[in-house]
């Protein structure tokens, strides 16, 4: 047997520096996006209004430097001079350009952001439907969804804090620093900018430290929605076990975790903002005292002392969000590493690059020395081989984990085969499209989900686009059309979560009405009435007999009463073929067939003596 490769899928390695950057190039593509010119020229646009911005913004407290120095001039006292209307309606016009052209960078760049989260979400969602059935046998959906959800959050946290907060605070720091060097003295502006490296270097310390908070929060965030919404889902056996406190427990504990970790990454925010707190405090005292002896020793004017105490007030109050900003920068990362780690995760099953769709002509399905495990320890299928001709159709009996179901799964390529092949019409189905493979075959399951939705939606899911016509005439071809009808909502009734305001016979005629609008050439019952009553198993099987009419039909069943009719029956067991032929030729050769049959018989005489013995004692009270 060939080994079976690795095919989990590790947790992203922790959050460090490397892998912000890993992240950050993963988003890049969608925020300069190839295929999207007009956006690219957003970028551009939003940029150059950034640009302009900051210029204004960095000349503001140069205007007022010379107002002010207008105004303090000694001539002034023997009224001389006017006041500099000129320069203080620049002053206003100033600020009001720049928080103009703050504004039109934020509403520019807005469709760059939106697009990012929407394309960047959708390929997300997209390859989760790409994972193999392994991927989504081992994770659990809740987790999923909300690695989904935070991710896209992260993104627009991540933009939002880094192109309107962290970069226009840096560019602006280094122009200040160019004025201040040039129009007084460098040491104020050394002294400005060691104190801003400080401040951000004591919060990038620190938060750093605390990045291990954030993602405990997330781990204990996605346990306690994963329970709840596994308990919320599985409602109706918690109430028929009473375990109502035994699940209230168990979403106690993963909140409990995420109390804990909250209140760490709380408290810890003393030590982030008493250093940032006493480093400001620190550098605004040095500046201004050298401003102050500056203008009383006359080597600087009033007006330099303001313009001095305009740009410590303008680079502090952004420098004071300046940690939040950064926690939210890798609070995003961390969130958005998550999410595009699933986009990362092996599809595992994948189509060809050249693969072409699967050309149906009769739909012969052949299974050729078939090998298959999920585990290489552990085989399920051993050396399978059969035929089913076009339009013909084949039954597969045996004890439950014979590996019955593991030929539908492998037929609808949700694995590959680990020896020998799967052939349609002569066509390995490794070799042509997924989509196609899928088109081609229609299932009826033992456990038929529906969407919460309305009958209509789950009937029409067969072929989406199908006019109500259509999904009428399936729906009677399935014989529910008049049951449908007798509802108040007729095909408008919603059928509650996995259609459980349904019952299963109910349940399974929509599955197979919904197979009937899919119009397949290959059907596939996996124990499509295994879990009915007698009564309704047998008018759900007159309607699978009337859809299977012309078509290559694979029944997987455990009552047996349900294959009588089959062209051919397969007896497996530990995961091979023990026995073959007709319904009649295995019961003549009295092997595991035979002794299967009896049993059912048996027992299903027994349950006719108890169901009329509670009819008579019906009768006698």
């Amino acid at each position: 047997m060939k080994s079976i490769r690795n095919r989990t899928h590790p947790a992203p390695n922790p959050t460090g520096a490397s892998n912000d950057w890993q992240t950050i190039r993963a988003l890049m593509p969608y925020l300069w996006p190839v295929n999207r010119p007009e956006l690219r020229l957003r970028v551009m646009i939003s940029m150059a209004f950034l640009l302009a911005a900051k210029g204004v913004t960095v000349a503001v407290p140069v205007l007022l430097k010379y107002a002010v120095d207008n105004l303090s001039a000694p001539t002034l006292a023997q009224g001389l001079a006017a006041v500099p209307v000129g320069l203080l309606l620049a002053y206003g016009l100033a600020r009001i350009a720049a928080l103009a052209f703050k504004e039109l960078q934020a509403a520019i760049f807005a469709n760059v952001a939106q697009y990012a989260m929407r394309e960047t979400a959708l390929q997300t969602f997209r390859h989760l439907h790409r994972l193999s059935l392994r991927f989504h046998l081992d994770r659990q959906t809740g987790g999923l969804s909300r690695a989904i959800e935070r991710g896209t959050n992260g993104i627009e946290a991540l933009l939002r804090m880094t192109l309107f907060n962290i970069i226009p605070t840096a560019l602006e720091i280094a122009l200040v620093g160019v004025l201040l060097w040039a129009m007084l003295s460098g040491w104020y502006a050394l002294a400005t900018l060691a104190t801003i490296v400080a401040y951000v270097a004591w919060t990038v310390i620190i938060t750093n430290r605390r990045t291990h908070y954030r993602r405990a929060m997330n781990e204990s965030d996605s346990r306690a929605h994963t329970r709840a919404i596994d308990s919320l889902l599985n409602y109706e056996t918690v109430k028929y076990f009473g375990n109502e406190e035994h699940e209230a427990k168990r979403f106690d504990v993963a909140l409990a975790s995420l109390e804990a970790a909250s209140i760490k990454s709380k408290t810890s925010l003393a030590t982030l903002n008493t250093g940032q707190g006493a480093i400001i405090a620190i550098g605004v005292t040095i500046v201004m005292l050298m401003a102050g002896f500056g203008v009383r020793e006359g080597s600087m004017t009033v007006g330099d002392f303001v313009l001095v105490n305009t740009y410590l007030l303008q680079l502090y109050l952004p420098l004071n969000f300046l940690g939040s900003s950064y926690r939210e920068i890798k609070h995003a990362l961390a969130d958005m590493e998550a999410m595009f780690g699933l986009l990362d995760a092996d599809a595992e099953v994948t189509d060809a690059a050249t693969a072409p769709a699967l050309a149906i002509k009769g739909g012969e399905v052949v299974f050729d020395h078939v090998t298959f495990a999920y585990d290489e320890r552990r085989p399920v299928l051993k050396d399978v081989s059969f035929t089913v001709p076009a339009g013909k159709s084949l039954a597969i009996v045996g004890a439950s984990g014979a590996g019955k179901s593991t030929l539908s799964r492998l037929l609808f390529r949700f694995y590959d085969v680990l020896d020998g092949a799967i052939t349609i019409d002569g066509q390995d189905i490794r070799a042509v499209s997924q989509s196609s493979l899928r088109a081609a075959i229609g299932i009826v399951p033992q456990d038929t989900v529906l969407f919460n939705d309305s009958i209509y939606y789950n009937v029409a899911y067969g072929r989406p686009g199908s006019t109500p016509g259509e999904v009428e005439r399936a729906a009677k071809l399935a014989k529910i059309h008049d049951f449908v009808m007798s509802l108040p909502d007729g095909y408008e009734t919603i059928v509650g979560e996995r259609g459980l305001k349904l019952s299963g016979g109910e349940k399974q005629r929509v599955a197979i009405a919904r197979t009937i609008l899919k119009g397949p050439q290959v059907l596939l019952f996996d124990e499509a009435t295994s879990a009915l009553d007698t009564h309704t198993e047998k008018e759900i099987q007159t309607s699978l007999k009337e859809v299977a009419t012309g078509r290559t039909t694979l029944v997987i069943a455990h009552r047996l009463s349900t294959v009588v009719d089959a062209d051919e029956i397969l007896v497996l067991e530990a995961g091979q073929i023990k026995e073959r032929g007709t319904h009649a030729h295995l019961l003549a050769h009295g092997g595991l067939y035979a002794t299967m049959w009896q049993r059912q018989q048996e027992a299903n005489q027994a349950m006719e003596v108890l169901q009329r013995a509670g009819e008579l004692g019906d009768v006698a009270e």
